[in-house]
């Protein structure tokens, strides 16, 4: 549980949005356009504790709710999206290292994630295998006190710039279910350990999504998250409903960006006498707009706040994943026909909202799998 008061978290917020429009808004489109990655926000980053977020204060970090460390992310999406993605793979390594790891493990790698000295991601995609994770053939072979490990992962956030990921592999690859045979293992690079490609991307540029692949990798059994086999896809899957939220936060905060730079052009924009936003026709649109934030916001607080109570929050992550991204899909198309024929120049902000959006919908589980999570735990609950 966070320490930080109610008014501690004000002017966390408050400072964040300061530097967000300082420094994140007035970048954007400069390192989206050029796709590079932005090492100097990076090293801001750093400094704001970003990379620490929910990482416990025992180990360095901030130690900030899920439900502020959503909000920072809205904040940030409104801006830029893209940023956002650089801490958010990384929290989700170090939040299952901090609920699964060793003692040991959380004291070696924390403190240097906390700080941003370490910066990772996770490694669970594969070329044939997305949503369905059992489906990985990324195989771990022990050898005394090391593991030797041979596959590829592909779309891996962080993967170019960063220092490492979280690796899920198989240690038993004839285990029946399979899922008891996957093994999570903390991968710094190394020998062996290659970065083949940076993927080439409609959105979400200017962040490193790369394809990897490992040869005769070796990493020392130490470096198993909890030291037993056969623990890593439960572990993972716990590790996602952090992602999940900050997904839905995401997706949230490009529909708010999205909705901000609609109003504001609909206000300044004038067609048959007067401002386009006295017209019913874009009265509805930014009605529905501005209703699809503000109910994205209440699910994902709903979220945020059983993850911070320690209580289960698969359907509650999956819904607020669900009609975020969803959310920030539909804003950022109605903006562009609020736009207009303007949407469609890079002069102006709102095509990268509609660029980056989708891939909300589609990142920690498309929304076709996540309903049928929330359908699932909806007859497992017994109803609402």
């Amino acid at each position: 549980m966070s320490t930080w008061t109610a008014e501690d978290e004000r002017a966390i917020l408050a400072s964040i949005e300061t530097w967000v429009d300082k420094e994140v808004r007035p970048i954007a489109r400069k390192f989206d356009q050029a796709d590079e990655y932005p090492h100097a926000l990076v090293e801001q980053m750093k400094e704001l504790g970003l990379f620490g977020a929910t990482i416990s204060p025992e180990y360095g970090g901030l130690g900030l709710s899920a439900d502020t460390y959503a909000k920072i992310v809205i904040e940030v999406a409104s801006a830029w999206m893209a940023p956002s993605g650089i801490f958010n793979s990384h929290l989700i390594m170090a939040s299952a290292v901090e609920r699964f790891g060793t003692e040991a493990q959380k004291r070696e790698w924390l403190p240097k994630m906390a700080s941003g000295e370490f910066r990772g991601g996770i490694g669970l995609t594969e070329p044939n295998a997305g949503s369905d994770l059992q489906a990985i053939r990324t195989v771990a072979r022990r050898e005394g006190d090391h593991y030797v490990i041979n596959g590829a992962k592909t779309w891996i956030t962080n993967s170019g710039n960063g220092h490492g990921i979280l690796l899920l592999a198989k240690t038993d690859p004839e285990s029946q279910p399979r899922h008891k045979g996957m093994s999570l293992f903390i991968a710094e690079k190394g020998p062996g350990f290659q970065v083949s490609k940076k993927m080439k991307k409609l959105g979400y540029r200017a962040i490193d999504s790369c394809e990897l692949s490992f040869d005769n990798f070796r990493i020392p059994t130490s470096r198993l998250v909890g030291g037993v086999e056969g623990k890593g896809f439960a572990q993972i899957a716990g590790g996602l409903e952090l992602g999940r939220i900050n997904v839905a936060a995401r997706g949230c905060g490009i529909a708010l960006g999205a909705l901000r730079l609609a109003l504001r052009y609909a206000q300044e924009r004038s067609a048959f006498g007067k401002p386009i936003s006295e017209h019913q026709a874009i009265q509805l649109k930014l009605a529905e707009m501005v209703t699809k934030v503000e109910a994205s916001k209440l699910l994902i607080e709903q979220a945020a706040r059983k993850y911070d109570a320690g209580e289960r929050c698969d359907m509650e992550a999956a819904m607020a994943k669900f009609h975020g991204s969803e959310a920030g899909v539909f804003c950022a198309s109605e903006a562009m026909r609020i736009f207009g024929g303007y949407s469609y120049s890079t002069e102006y902000e709102i095509e990268r909202y509609y660029r980056d959006a989708m891939l909300m919908c589609i990142g920690e589980g498309t929304n076709e799998i996540l309903q049928t999570i929330i359908a699932k735990q909806l007859v497992q609950r017994g109803g609402v």
